[in-house]
């Protein structure tokens, strides 16, 4: 991954004897972006894709992350 300009920005494990270095706020926010992947999963239509048309999808999709931001 590293040929491909990739930057790990996974934590080292605590027992390993010379850690890695690894960029702590890129880290945080990409923990706060898989919590919301998490979070949208909860609403059922977008994890199941009900909709058959993408404008559909897409409304609803932008629907779940404006209530997302007022909670």
């Amino acid at each position: 991954m590293l040929d491909l300009g990739i930057v790990p920005v996974v934590p080292p494990k605590s027992n390993r004897i010379l850690p890695l270095e690894y960029d702590r706020a890129l880290y945080k926010k990409r923990n706060e972006i898989e919590r919301l992947f998490r979070r949208l999963k909860g609403f059922r239509r977008i994890y199941s894709r009900f909709e058959k048309l993408n404008v559909l999808f897409i409304g609803f999709l932008n629907f779940s992350l404006i209530v997302e931001a007022l909670i």
